[in-house]
């Protein structure tokens, strides 16, 4: 899990097959291959091509998905889905994918990403007397699907995303179709591949690599993909909007082994690294990262420098979901039961800590404390992205602007001193843009800038349904 984080929490993974065989199994390995966006619940729908199945559970994808389990899955097409809760709470009722059936007719859903007109649909829908059985603004895409007065199901599910604003890349589930769906300003990554010379469509191509599927295209921003029989057909039903493919995917949410946005994550973070070098170099002896996350970063920043790059933490892996401390005496070692330094490598250096972002700041503290109790003689903190200084209205949760430290606090050397480090820096947004490459002036970038491509309101933050 190497993307753990009391200060960044991943949003979702979808992964989908179709009328293959071994659709369960290759769903399986594809949630596990994306078991980074999402620790909190995973499920998978299957179609037999006359009715749908679900199964889905709280934890990770190889707790949920036990051998019995995925025996009792039967079908050729199917959908999966890994969650944490952007919107809606933490409860067995929110896993996804969501199955309905409606007027003869199942079909499912998976979803990534956040609506930020929720509040104001799920209002309108209760007025027409509409119940809800989660806290999920996925279920908003349901209830207006079956409301749409066209007969096609692809021709209501155009009404029903018609409506919507914000990051929503789904699958949905019929029982003789796969739909994939990528939002207008394409917010989160979505791809297409073949195994076996069936369609597969997924967050990343990390889950293709796994499943030994070829990487056919993305999907585009406003498109929507119909697999069945006949194989597969692209419409467009929706105007052009701005297009705004999240940054901070390349920052820090996709696996470094993924194409998305048409590169390659590992290069953009090491270009990335390069660039905060350039920026921001330092007097030290060692370069070193809070692994996973910054260890691309800080192979870019040791290669411009010269500064050799060390090994100076080593993550514990085998550290599951939760880890209890109920006592003070336990919750005094809650950092290096994750994360241990290495006390030889690092004794009497003077090192540069690479780390992809601080959002609360309260993690990289005890992070930092650990380094320096292990005898390093200066720490230079370098982050490779720009202070992030407001919120996420799509599908990230960065929390309210007085929770982010960067906001909070007046200035870079105010939150030095408050984590504990002899020199902090910030990759500039301007650095940012031109290391992620050719796309630089569409990404979005508002938790750095303010800029929204959407028009979002505070309400869009939190779920409708919680009060």
């Amino acid at each position: 899990m190497p993307h753990s984080s009391k200060d960044k929490k991943e949003y979702c993974g979808v992964f989908g097959i179709f009328g293959h065989k071994l659709a369960v199994e290759l769903t399986y390995l594809g949630l596990y291959s994306l078991q980074h966006r999402g620790e909190e619940s995973c499920g998978i729908a299957v179609s037999n091509g006359r009715k749908i199945e679900q199964l889905a559970g709280m934890g990770l994808v190889s707790d949920v998905f036990t051998e019995t389990a995925l025996k009792s899955l039967k079908g050729k097409t199917a959908i999966g889905h890994v969650r944490y809760s952007t919107t809606g709470s933490s409860i067995l009722r929110n896993a996804q994918p969501f199955v309905i059936s409606h007027n003869k007719i199942s079909f499912s859903i998976a979803h990534n990403g956040n609506l930020t007109n929720a509040v104001k649909l799920r209002r309108r829908l209760e007025r027409e007397g509409a119940i809800f059985q989660t806290t999920m603004d996925s279920e908003i895409v349901l209830h207006l699907l079956v409301r749409s007065k066209k007969t096609k199901f692809e021709d209501r599910l155009i009404d029903a995303l018609g409506a919507c604003e914000g990051a929503f890349t789904m699958l949905f589930l019929t029982p003789d179709k796969l739909i994939g769906v990528r939002d207008p300003n394409g917010f989160r990554p979505l791809c297409l591949g073949k195994k076996d010379g069936k369609y597969v469509l997924a967050s990343e191509t990390c889950s293709l690599d796994l499943i030994d599927a070829e990487f056919v295209r993305d999907v585009e921003a406003g498109e929507i993909v119909i697999i069945s029989r006949d194989g597969l057909r692209s419409i467009k039903p929706f105007e052009g909007k701005r297009l705004s493919p999240c940054i901070f995917e390349f920052i820090y949410f996709a696996r470094p082994d993924s194409h998305i946005f048409g590169d390659n994550v590992h290069k953009a973070r090491k270009r990335l690294g390069r660039k905060l070098a350039e920026e921001h170099p330092a007097d030290a002896d060692i370069v070193m990262s809070i692994p996973d996350s910054g260890n691309d970063a800080a192979l870019g920043y040791s290669e411009q420098s010269g500064i050799p790059f060390e090994i100076g933490m080593i993550r514990n892996h085998y550290i599951g979901r939760t880890f209890i401390q109920p006592s003070q005496e336990m919750r005094k070692h809650g950092v290096k039961i994750k994360l241990n330094p290495i006390r030889d490598a690092l004794r009497g250096k003077k090192v540069v800590v690479v780390e992809d972002s601080i959002v609360r700041g309260t993690t990289t503290c005890g992070r930092i404390k650990a380094i320096r109790e292990a005898g390093v003689r200066e720490i230079h903190m370098r982050i490779s992205c720009p202070p992030i200084k407001f919120p996420c209205f799509y599908g990230i949760d960065f929390p309210s602007r007085k929770e982010l430290i960067a906001n909070q606090m007046k200035s870079v050397d105010e939150i030095a001193a408050f984590i504990g480090v002899d020199s902090l820096k910030y990759l500039s947004h301007e650095g940012m843009l031109e290391a992620v490459g050719p796309c630089q002036d569409s990404f979005c970038s508002a938790c750095f800038c303010g800029d929204y491509p959407t028009k979002v309101s505070r309400k869009a933050v939190k779920s409708p349904f919680e009060k």
